[in-house]
């Protein structure tokens, strides 16, 4: 049989307790809707430099596919908006 844990123990085991980006600032995102929208905002600022850096070097294709890129983060930011004030979790 198992000893009884102590309270030490039990504080020592909290998730994120070994995390090693909590010194980043940063706590891991328990729900996957605020996870969706980290991951939602990351996607749009890395669109709009790309697309930003290919009109600057003329490469107007591939700014328009970092545009669709942008425009779609944009809609997943408005759809998780639209959720959490519905209230769901997260």
């Amino acid at each position: 049989m198992r000893a009884k844990e102590s309270p030490d123990t039990l504080r020592r085991a909290r998730p994120g307790h070994h995390d090693p980006t909590t010194a980043l600032g940063g706590t891991p995102a328990l729900s996957p809707l605020t996870l969706r929208l980290r991951l939602a905002t990351f996607g749009l600022v890395v669109s709009l430099i790309g697309a930003v850096a290919f009109v600057a070097l003329g490469v107007v294709p591939v700014a328009l596919a970092f545009g669709l890129i942008a425009v779609t983060a944009v809609v997943d930011l408005a759809v998780i908006q639209r959720r959490r004030h519905r209230g769901e979790p997260g």
